[in-house]
């Protein structure tokens, strides 16, 4: 995801309770629907665009219209032409050429599609990369996380090699290593968050280092304060506080600075369609005045938990 810096309060609370602002009408292909939908992106008009990726397609959702989506790309059939996707994992907003950067996790490439009206196709940024997660920093350097390498990369628009920035030694739980590396974040720093999926940890490698470090987790699965079972989506805000998707826990956590153990924020009730429950939460993010976004993806919806 783009690296919005966002300020939360250090005692900051959350609504237990969220509000669905797209999906949540079952699983379908209508503009009112999302099929399995996993990454999404909150623009600073709180616009929200999601990878509906059991469609193929990716949805953008205006703030204030909870009942119907917009294909802004996609949408035509699962396949690799330039009017295609195949299953899409993550998606982003590149402001300075107001296009989508997109994670056609299914091709193995990364593809941009402008979001002018009249766009019919997309043109390929990355080929041949195992890609699931994308973030992009201030100076519009791509970071992708690549299960076929175990590892991050870094790229400069246009260049299709890219620069190892995290894991690459091999999939293992070495502080080297990543084992299907998913999300990312990049911060102001540009240290690498990475969701190191069957690591159940989240590991942060800091610009130009050659191991990363342990910031959430790693303490086997389980769902003790202390552990992460399969995380998915992640955020940092400015303080450094770390969020993420315990997926199978179907809870999101924080985690302070330095901590050992999280905190619950939402859900935690175990796995349901209820206003204060989540289940299989994937992609995550926050807006700009630090409300949460959560992509569910057994309730097929996004659900908003606002900030107190």
């Amino acid at each position: 995801m783009f690296s919005i810096l966002v300020a939360i309060p250090a005692n900051a609370k959350w609504a237990r309770n969220g509000v669905t602002v797209a999906g949540g009408n079952g699983l379908g292909d209508a503009t009112n629907q999302l099929n399995l939908p996993l990454g999404l992106f909150v623009d600073d008009d709180q616009t929200v665009v999601i990878a509906d990726t059991d469609k193929n397609r990716i949805m953008q959702w205006k703030n204030g219209d909870t009942t119907n989506g917009q294909v802004v790309a996609g949408g035509n059939g699962k396949g690799n032409r330039l009017h295609q996707l195949d299953r899409p994992t993550d998606v982003l907003i590149d402001k300075e050429t107001d296009s989508l950067i997109i994670c056609d996790y299914g091709n193995q490439r990364v593809v941009r599609w402008s979001r002018r009206s009249g766009t019919t196709q997309g043109e390929v940024l990355i080929d041949t990369i195992s890609c699931y997660g994308l973030a992009m920093d201030e100076q519009r350097n791509l970071y992708v996380s690549d299960g076929g390498t175990q590892g991050v990369r870094r790229y400069q628009l246009g260049d299709n090699s890219g620069t190892l920035v995290a894991g690459g030694n091999g999939k293992g739980g070495g502080v080297n290593q990543l084992n299907s590396p998913t999300y990312l974040f990049v911060d102001r720093d540009h240290s690498v968050y990475v969701s190191d999926l069957n690591n159940h940890r989240v590991m942060k490698w800091k610009k130009g280092a050659k191991e990363g470090i342990l910031v959430a987790g790693g303490q086997g699965a389980g769902s003790a304060l202390t552990q992460l079972y399969y995380p998915y989506g992640l955020f940092v805000d400015t303080l450094g506080t770390l969020y993420v998707a315990d997926t199978w826990n179907h809870r999101v956590m924080r985690w302070t600075q330095g901590a050992n153990q999280g905190t619950v924020l939402v859900g935690g009730n175990g796995q349901g369609a209820g206003a204060n429950q989540l289940y299989y939460p994937i992609g995550l993010s926050f807006d700009r005045h630090g409300n949460l976004y959560v992509v569910e993806h057994g309730n097929n919806r996004v659900q908003r938990f606002s900030i107190e």
